[in-house]
């Protein structure tokens, strides 16, 4: 409710009403009696139009938010306002981006249903154990990572990430072990609910008001977890099979890394894409970038990209070609360098975000020294660990272990400076 400040101004909130597709049916007396006494009226074409008798000023909400919080902010001071918005406007709506721009204190929220309270109503399941996904102005890359092995997903689409085009992008990493429903027009007249297969949904043809639920089908196969695979897992190059990160070298490489949920890594030489799939796993938010100069490894690539459901970019050039239009990274993996790595080396310290890691793989002592001295030079902190270690094989009845070749893993980070750590810890 408005309230008085100390000098006896009026302190307007400003009013966020839900509205379903049913409507000003669908709204409380409350509700309908604050629209009705409003000055202004703000909201997207379609929630404007279910009040044709309003007299007050109407506000479209088009391009250029940041162009509305303006508007709004000097209404607010002489006019009743109140924002129209699409179901609970918490939910991925106008409400939260208004609340860190204007303050949640100067404003009253009035949610309706959301759409999925709507649609998982319809199918009879509960949703507070689903996974919530929005491709609704977002591309579908890294989609397949972020959901794979969950039992329940909900995903709000828009006119061009569809319920056909989420098929066909499941499709891609052969994800056929989940069913969908797709409900439309939620509260409408034309209201509609349907079951496909992962097929039946790539051809589907819905209403751009929809709702996508995939549930993974209760006798599908135990979903991969952890990290560290085995490196028969993995497409290889052929006839030399086996030039790969090997799994223990691998599984401590990424620990170095320390990738966070959203972290942008570059795998520069990636080989057969091991480390960027397992980056791509660790970091199913963030974007993982594999460079491979050799053409005849990108088949492997593109194999392992797919049947780990890892949809990272794959980048066929020799490093640093092409990586100006890079992302600047959080985590850079150096597997291979073609002959330039001292160069590589200094335009990745350039690069990396702050509290970066860089971590070069060396069978060499001529690379761990090239290594060590170009992160020197860079500015960078370098530690090396020795990996030297062995599988076990049986013998006749008996086990024996079979050596791995040694390899030097180092890594490098900026160094923090005397001045940085006092700042830091300065109070």
């Amino acid at each position: 409710m408005n309230s008085k400040t100390a000098t006896g101004a009026k302190n307007r909130k400003i009013r966020i009403i839900g509205v379903g597709e049913e409507g000003a049916a669908g709204l409380t007396t409350d509700s309908l009696n604050l629209i009705q006494e409003a000055d202004v009226l703000v909201g997207g074409e379609r929630q404007l139009e279910y009040f044709p008798a309003f007299a007050g000023e109407r506000l479209a909400i088009k391009s250029g938010l940041s162009d509305l919080v303006v508007k709004i902010k000097a209404l607010k001071a002489t006019h009743n306002v109140v924002v129209l918005a699409s179901g609970d406007p918490l939910f991925y709506g106008i409400a939260g981006y208004l609340a860190r721009q204007i303050g949640p204190d100067q404003l009253e929220i009035r949610p309706n249903l959301s759409s999925l309270q709507l649609a998982f109503a319809q199918l009879g399941e509960s949703w507070h154990d689903a996974v919530l996904e929005s491709v609704h102005g977002r591309p579908l890359k890294g989609l397949a990572q972020r959901i794979d092995g969950k039992a329940k997903i909900a995903l709000l689409t828009d006119e061009h990430n569809s319920p056909a085009a989420i098929g066909a992008y499941l499709q891609q990493f052969g994800m056929t072990e989940y069913d969908a429903y797709v409900a439309e027009n939620l509260g409408g007249a034309d209201e509609r609910a349907r079951h496909y297969t992962l097929d039946e949904l790539a051809a589907a043809e819905c209403s751009p008001l929809n709702v996508v639920i995939l549930l993974r089908r209760k006798d599908a196969p135990a979903p991969r977890k952890g990290f560290g695979f085995a490196d028969e897992e993995f497409h290889q190059r052929k006839p030399e099979k086996g030039l790969i990160t090997k799994r223990e070298v691998r599984a401590f490489s990424l620990s170095e890394l320390k990738l966070g949920e959203d972290s942008i890594v570059w795998d520069i030489g990636a080989g057969s894409g091991s480390v960027a799939v397992e980056c791509t796993r660790l970091a199913p938010r963030g974007q993982v970038f594999a460079i491979e100069k050799n053409e005849g490894d990108l088949v492997n690539i593109e194999a392992n990209r797919i049947k780990f459901r890892t949809d990272f970019t794959v980048l066929h050039a020799k490093a640093p070609a092409g990586m100006d239009e890079l992302p600047n990274p959080d985590a850079v993996f150096i597997g291979g360098s073609g002959g330039e790595l001292g160069q590589l080396i200094a335009l990745c310290a350039s690069r990396l975000r702050p509290e970066g890691r860089l971590v070069v793989n060396a069978a060499t002592i001529e690379t761990l020294h090239d290594s060590m001295k170009a992160m020197r030079e860079a500015g960078m902190d370098a530690s090396v660990t020795l990996l030297q270690t062995a599988r076990s094989k049986p013998i006749l009845n008996m086990t024996r272990f079979d050596g791995l070749n040694p390899i030097y893993v180092i890594t490098g980070q900026h160094t923090v400076t005397e001045e940085t750590e006092s700042a830091d810890g300065a109070e």
